[in-house]
């Protein structure tokens, strides 16, 4: 299992991104029971954007479990970009 690193870069319908987010976070509370390590907003990015951090044995495998994320399915995510993430130092590293 690796971790991997998930930036979502979000539409700027902010009326329909606050109607459905109450969906998106309770998709993703789901999730911490699986592969979801932790997920929030980044503050005072240039445009609507959060970072999740998931484990799982692939790229694809992140990809498809956040596929039925309902901002996604929305089409409120313009960007979602899923990075293997190998942390050397920390609470995440391997000891």
């Amino acid at each position: 299992m690796a971790y991997f690193a998930v930036r979502y870069t979000y539409s700027d319908d902010n009326a329909e991104l606050d109607r459905v987010r109450p969906s998106h976070r309770e998709f993703l509370a789901s999730l911490t029971a699986g592969p979801l390590v932790a997920s929030g907003p980044f503050v005072g990015a240039a445009h609507p954007s959060a970072m999740l951090l998931l484990k799982a044995g692939s790229a694809d495998e992140v990809a498809s479990a956040l596929d039925a994320d309902p901002f996604w399915e929305a089409g409120l995510i313009a960007e979602r970009l899923v990075e293997e993430w190998n942390p050397i130092i920390g609470v995440f590293a391997d000891n």
